[in-house]
């Protein structure tokens, strides 16, 4: 069981630094006014992880919030650091790899370690701290 366990820690972390996912940063409290963009940026070369990890962010958004997608109260961006308007947008808010963020007006909530954490091997955890994360925004 212990050999497990060290062995998973150790392939989540290999993933982590192969794929230059951004280090943990706590939420920047501000004011979270407006619109909820939740974006998850990465290169033009994925790994399986990556790819699943959009995936798993854009099908949370649109089962959890398809009022507030219809609407237009929170978006969902993939966005490529390698193209010009990733670039761009990225520049704008401080990310240097591939990242899974949720913005609202200044508020930075980064959920990029939890998404290389969970998003292949249990994506209902992922689920759980998205929901938790941006149900207080929405409401």
């Amino acid at each position: 069981m212990k050999k497990t366990l060290l062995l998973s820690l150790v392939v989540f972390t290999l993933i982590g630094v192969s794929c230059n996912s951004q280090p943990a940063s706590k939420a920047t409290v501000a004011s979270g006014v407006g619109n909820i963009d939740v974006y998850y940026f990465h290169n033009t070369a994925r790994c399986m992880t990556c790819k699943t990890i959009e995936a798993e962010a854009q099908k949370n958004i649109e089962t959890l919030y398809a009022d507030q997608l219809k609407t237009g109260k929170l978006h969902f961006s993939s966005l490529n650091l390698e193209e010009a308007e990733g670039k761009a947008i990225a520049e704008k808010l401080g990310v240097a790899g591939q990242t899974l963020l949720i913005v609202q007006g200044d508020l930075k909530i980064n959920i990029t370690n939890e998404g290389f954490l969970y998003a292949v091997n249990n994506p209902d955890k992922l689920r759980e701290i998205m929901k938790e994360k941006i149900d207080p925004l929405v409401n």
